[in-house]
């Protein structure tokens, strides 16, 4: 992303009255229920195709207070986790940063077949089934932001956390959040997550509709999205200033759909809103996605974890009925 274009980004975020102070992951506007990641013994069709998550986190130049990466329920045992058989699954947290961290290319790339763990390992610590870390955060720093890998055209000083099941089979759902604190979740102001490839449970509850905000720059004209193991729960559509509900092609059991969109003029510098609506009659539980987007070129494009520029409406012309977004 070119630095004049991330100036642009900051400039829409500050006009639209966005709150910058929106660490937790998943974000409050995605309205997700947890990430998770499987053991690497786990099969696929239970919605994890690689057994690994990557998140990135922007720190401001400008902030110099240490920074602490926060975990709610590390470990893969107890209610908030999924159980397949007996409890045998060890999950490995690791925080990355320095130089590579986030800029080496394996570090966003879909398979997790190369040097993804990138940078210098500033703090690693592997959990298994542990009932002191059930409905609990551990907390991994503190970290002085210069410690990540100065990046200006991502806002700053960017760390990254692996997450991968090394062993066994079960689902490991957690949760983030980037603060100030060490014993509490307070957000940094400028500062933000995101994500080229997300892994995360919907709600149960068929009434909630779960967003992905992924930034249109100038570049894209077409965007190529990809999910995986959605279970044909319900629809995938697109909300933007010249998209009413355009619906993206939705994945099966332990299968990937891909789908071509175009971008029209309209669309370029906004976020998208990608929803998840779920099936109301299906009642399907537990289900894990996979999803990621990429531009015309094959290049990954980062979802934010706070929409730039505002959550997206569709626009129309004034005296022309706006068609009703599909259901």
């Amino acid at each position: 992303m070119p630095i004049k274009q991330f100036l642009i980004i900051l400039f829409l975020i500050f006009f639209a009255g966005i709150h910058l102070h929106s660490q937790p992951v998943p974000a409050i506007d995605e309205n997700i229920d947890a990430l998770v990641t499987f053991g690497k013994e786990g099969e696929t069709a239970w919605g994890d195709d690689d057994f690994v998550q990557i998140i990135f986190f922007s720190i401001p130049e400008t902030f110099q207070d240490p920074v602490f990466i926060r975990v709610f329920d590390p470990d893969a045992g107890g209610e908030f986790d999924e159980q397949k058989g007996e409890w045998d699954t060890r999950t490995n947290f690791a925080v990355f940063g320095g130089d590579g961290a986030c800029s080496n290319v394996d570090a966003q790339r879909i398979t997790r077949d190369g040097n993804f763990r990138s940078g210098t390992m500033l703090a690693s610590r592997t959990f298994d089934s542990n009932a002191r870390w059930d409905g609990q955060w551990y907390t991994f720093g503190p970290f002085n932001p210069s410690e990540g890998e100065l990046l200006p055209e991502y806002g700053g000083y960017v760390f990254k956390l692996v997450v991968e099941g090394i062993s066994g089979d079960d689902g490991n759902l957690y949760r983030l959040f980037l603060s100030t604190e060490n014993q509490e979740s307070r957000s940094i102001e400028g500062a933000f997550a995101f994500y080229f490839k997300y892994k995360f449970r919907l709600h149960d509850d068929v009434n909630e509709v779960s967003h992905i905000y992924p930034y249109i720059n100038e570049r894209v004209i077409a965007i190529k999205q990809s999910n995986f193991d959605w279970d044909n729960d319900g629809i995938i559509r697109i909300i933007s200033p010249s998209k009413n509900g355009e619906r993206m092609a939705i994945s099966g059991d332990d299968n990937w759909a891909t789908s071509t969109h175009e971008i029209t003029q309209d669309d370029i510098n906004s976020s998208l809103d990608i929803q998840m609506i779920k099936n109301k009659q299906a009642d399907i539980r537990n289900n894990n996605v996979v999803i990621y987007l990429e531009n015309q070129y094959g290049e990954l494009l980062p979802f934010y974890s706070i929409p730039i520029g505002g959550i997206p409406k569709y626009k129309y012309s004034i005296g022309i009925k706006p068609k009703a977004p599909i259901r």
